[in-house]
């Protein structure tokens, strides 16, 4: 029987009376594992980002921008069926497989793709199959821990977003230091590493059973859930924004601050680590607190700080403040958003659910360097780009809103 909002939401109630539930064994491990593994793949799926400057100075291109929103766009899309496929044949088996398939472009791109925009373009497609892991990783740690510490849980996993970061202090440096091969070979490498290990050391949880539904009435049934398009809009601007900032973040720097390639790419990774290190913040809060407030809290602050970037401020000191707070709050709100997912979704459906949610986030991540990107180019600002953004915002904090309506008004009919 396909799932209805009515058994989504039932999945949930029980939260209180299993605070006290014990974590089973087994379950830390698959953490780190499947944080690991995240962290890895977010790493080759972000190689792109860092090296599009340079390739612009090289005559490759004259605008970075569909360069590196390409493994983005796939890598969102990918993730409705790989999270299909997860729920049907679990973790165990996708995390590697899919890890040691992103080895191929990997390599493609550092021996051969490099020296070409066009072949640049096909490694860039097929990278972004690393960004589809996201959807691997969240029904398994999702099925390894109890209702009351899903939030905390998938929170840590998000973690591993900060895979971006490695690209980001490790790609040009390697590059400049080693050859253009280098950091394609570094990440081929660890990609191939962690697939070994996955394969020996991972294990589905005990509680887990395989979708016996098809893909497609999987996903199908999922789509009419009202809880997947909430969860879609709202990962679409925290996620999404933290996405598109780590891409476009150091072209923006350099065109709007003169900042050189390295200094802008240090950057970025300082945005990036706030928001990793906000993201399981977000999931405990969300145990705690719940997750609506910890997303209101979160786009609130996003909203300000955008509101201040719309001036275009001065970097120090008053820049770098709006963008790292601007990087805490989306970085709280992506952590929130899967305890939110963790708490109104059954089990069985997670993997798909995620699945349309992380294609959401990623898809929110695409589009704006393309649109930031026009923007500049007919006005010589970014300002109406982070105008935009901060409408988006006010309208994730309506969202969230409703959200907690209809939280309410179910946790009424259910004591009713």
């Amino acid at each position: 029987m396909a799932p209805s909002d009515a058994n989504i939401h039932s999945s949930s109630r029980p939260q209180g009376s299993s605070v006290d539930a014990p974590v089973p064994a087994g379950a830390w491990r698959a953490l780190v594992l499947a944080t690991i593994g995240f962290g890895v793949n977010f790493w080759a799926w972000a190689l792109l980002s860092p090296l599009g400057p340079i390739y612009v100075e090289r005559g490759l291109t004259a605008d970075a921008s569909l360069l590196v929103a390409l493994p983005v766009l796939v890598g969102s899309l990918g993730r409705i069926p790989v999270g299909a496929l997860t729920d049907r044949f679990g973790a165990r088996l996708m995390f590697p497989l899919t890890t040691l398939i992103t080895v191929i472009p990997v390599v493609f791109l550092g021996v051969v793709g490099q020296y070409d925009y066009a072949t640049l373009l096909v490694g860039g497609f097929f990278l972004g199959i690393a960004g589809t892991t996201f959807a691997i990783g969240v029904p398994y740690v999702n099925s390894w821990f109890p209702p009351a510490k899903r939030g905390m849980a998938t929170g840590l996993y998000g973690v591993g977003m900060g895979g971006t970061a490695i690209s980001a202090f490790t790609t040009v440096p390697l590059l400049s230091t080693i050859g253009d091969v280098a950091p394609f070979v570094v990440a081929a490498g660890a990609l191939v590493l962690f697939a070994v290990v996955a394969w020996l050391l991972m294990r589905n949880a005990p509680t887990w059973e395989p979708s016996r539904r098809s893909i497609i009435a999987q996903s199908a049934a999922v789509m009419k859930l009202t809880v997947t398009w909430q969860a879609c809009y709202l990962y679409a601007l925290s996620f999404g924004g933290y996405v598109a900032f780590s891409v476009f973040l150091p072209t923006m720097l350099q065109n709007w601050y003169g900042l050189e390639a390295a200094d802008a790419s240090f950057r970025m990774a300082g945005f990036v680590i706030v928001a990793v290190v906000m993201r399981p913040l977000g999931g405990v809060l969300s145990d705690r607190l719940g997750a609506s407030r910890t997303l209101l809290i979160s786009y609130v602050a996003v909203a300000l700080m955008a509101l201040v970037l719309t001036a275009q401020p001065a970097l120090m000191p008053l820049g770098t403040i709006a963008f790292t707070t601007m990087a805490a709050g989306l970085g709280l709100g992506s952590g929130a958003v899967f305890a939110l997912v963790s708490q109104t979704t059954d089990p069985s459906v997670v993997g798909s659910v995620t699945g349309f949610v992380g294609a959401a986030g990623g898809l929110g991540g695409f589009v704006p360097p393309l649109a930031m990107a026009a923007i500049h180019r007919v006005s010589g600002s970014y300002s109406l780009g982070i105008a935009l953004l901060l409408l988006a915002t006010l309208g994730a904090i309506a969202v969230t809103v409703l959200v907690a309506r209809g939280r309410s008004r179910d946790i009424e009919t259910a004591s009713g």
